[in-house]
């Protein structure tokens, strides 16, 4: 006799030669040498590794003691014990002994990826990943739904699930903030065969974002080639002089192009200008030389202008010194100050009366 012990949060299958016999109750039993006790725990479903679940229930006794649920190809089953979310079960049979808990299923169809609104979203915190797809949609996105390439609807932000069966779940998002395209480097030739390089920059956002997505085909690059188009027109028409001079005027026309361009591309522009025009080496060497070359004429006509007005202004100080004489006396003694207050010392030769000189220059002076 073999003793087999069953706990409270157990149940055990007899079996005997293979055949199962009957179910086992908690507590002590002792086994005849060709009999096998099947142990299972008292949560788990119904299920042994010696026969089908089917032939466990032909047992009268056995399928007083279970509630069985049948789950389809394509359902989900969300157990509940006293209401608390248990499980979930997919296509199958399933048996669960009967306990004290009160234990409710709930069928979910899942044939169609989209949860229903009655099914709670805090479940899909407990569900495995591998039953269910999660989207998020930040708040300056939008997403298009596609189901089989099939549009469905236009997502707003938000967190989305689906359920995973056999239909392809698609989604495309579209950023609605402002966004920001620069064309760069783009050669264009002006009307005297210059060859220019210009960069413009653009802002926008999109307008319409389900027919952006529908309709068409990478609208960032449609865009591009449209502002491309726009400043070829425009260069192509002007000389590299009269460009250089209307930067303003190329950004004007430019934005002007797209924006009648930008409901076809289901597109808001909000603002662009030209950013860099730059020219070849050849070129900037050349307007370099120029540019030297005026200011150095700009400040040979100053220097000139300054002359002309100190030479001006001296005959004028002459005519009026030669016509009072306080006033050249004056202006002798002022020269006088000057030099007396440049001189840090004075050496006196024995050959010399300096200060006799300078009475002699003063008188001199006064005499004249």
């Amino acid at each position: 006799m073999k003793p087999v012990t069953i706990h409270e949060n157990q149940r055990g299958l007899l079996f005997k030669d293979g055949r199962f016999l009957r179910p086992l109750a908690p507590g002590r039993h002792r086994l005849p040498g060709r009999q096998l006790a099947e142990v299972l725990p008292l949560e788990d479903a119904v299920r042994s590794d010696r026969c089908t679940l089917d032939a466990l229930l032909e047992n009268a006794e056995l399928a007083a003691q279970v509630t069985v649920v049948e789950v389809g190809d394509r359902q989900l089953a969300l157990c509940f014990l006293d209401g608390k979310f248990s499980c979930a079960l997919c296509k199958g049979k399933y048996a669960f002994w009967n306990t004290r808990q009160t234990r409710t299923w709930r069928l979910v169809d899942i044939s169609s990826p989209t949860v229903a609104d009655d099914v709670p979203t805090y479940l899909f915190r407990l569900l495995p990943p591998s039953l269910y797809l999660r989207a998020e949609v930040a708040e300056h996105q939008r997403a298009r739904l596609c189901y089989d390439r099939r549009f469905v609807r236009l997502l707003e932000p938000g967190v989305y699930y689906f359920w995973k069966n056999d239909v392809k779940v698609e989604l495309t998002y579209v950023d609605t903030r402002l966004t920001q395209e620069t064309i760069t480097g783009q050669e264009l030739l002006t009307l005297d065969k210059v060859s220019v390089r210009l960069s413009f920059v653009c802002s926008y956002r999109i307008a319409d974002c389900l027919r952006v997505l529908t309709e068409i085909d990478d609208w960032a690059e449609q865009l591009h080639v449209a502002a491309q188009l726009a400043m070829r027109e425009f260069v192509g028409r002007r000389r590299l002089d009269e460009l250089l001079e209307s930067r303003e005027e190329i950004s004007a026309f430019v934005l002007a192009r797209l924006r009648e361009k930008a409901p076809a591309l289901f597109l808001e522009i909000v603002d662009g200008g030209v950013r860099d025009i730059i020219l070849p080496g050849e070129i900037r060497e050349i307007m370099n030389t120029v540019l030297i070359a005026e200011k150095r004429a700009q400040a040979s006509v100053i220097t000139r202008r300054e002359e002309v007005a100190s030479t001006r202004s001296l005959l004028n100080t002459a005519k009026l010194m030669d016509e009072n004489r306080t006033l050249r006396r004056l202006k002798e003694l002022e020269y006088i100050e000057r030099i007396c207050g440049s001189v840090g010392s004075i050496s006196l030769s024995s050959s010399g009366d300096l200060l006799g000189q300078l009475t002699a220059l003063l008188g001199g002076s006064s005499a004249s």
